[in-house]
């Protein structure tokens, strides 16, 4: 009987491994958050940050995981350098004091082995909110150059900029803030 209980705790604890989840690094080069916002309802403006950085942790089998990712804001890039500058201020992202946007999931959604959501707190000018993440083009495949899995995917999510205490120029400058993530990420 013994004996049994051993054998058993052995084949558990090595087939452990195969059931763990994997961590993903996001790649700098292939991952950046784009925003849009409408402006004096005459046009959308469109920006992006250059620097994220995070990481994913899927567990496809148990269908769970978690995304953590954090945006440098001083890397905002709308094209325009004066308005680059104007956003890094006190009126909008206030990078002096809130120098990250931070994501972090509670809970991941699954349709069959496909992610395709996460619920999770949106940390902004120094204000967390729920806000969910729908995630679509969910890819994972070895990386011809790397040699490693990569998993891709685009995530969007929409929120009102005065949930945070964003309110500069309401409503002039638009409140509705639509941001699409494209994602690429290496298995550590």
């Amino acid at each position: 009987m013994l004996s049994r209980s051993i054998l058993a705790t052995v084949v558990v604890a090595l087939a452990a491994p195969v059931f763990a989840a994997d961590t993903f690094t996001l790649d700098p080069a292939h991952t950046f958050p784009t925003f849009e916002v409408n402006h004096l309802g005459y046009s959308v403006m469109r920006g992006r940050f250059n620097k994220v950085v995070g990481n994913v942790t899927l567990d496809r089998a148990a269908k769970s995981g978690s995304i953590d990712a954090s945006i440098d804001t001083s890397s905002i890039d709308t094209g325009w350098p004066d308005r680059d500058t104007h956003l890094k201020g006190p009126d909008f992202f206030n990078v002096e004091k809130f120098p990250a946007i931070s994501f972090r999931s509670t809970s991941l959604k699954f349709d069959g082995d496909n992610l395709v959501g996460a619920d999770g707190e949106l940390t902004l000018v120094g204000v967390t909110k729920p806000v969910t993440l729908r995630i679509a083009n969910f890819h994972c495949a070895p990386h011809p150059l790397l040699k490693k899995e990569v998993c891709g995917a685009e995530g969007t999510a929409s929120f009102k900029r005065s949930d945070f205490g964003m309110k500069y120029a309401l409503p002039a400058v638009g409140d509705d803030i639509k941001i699409v993530l494209e994602i690429e990420a290496y298995k550590q």
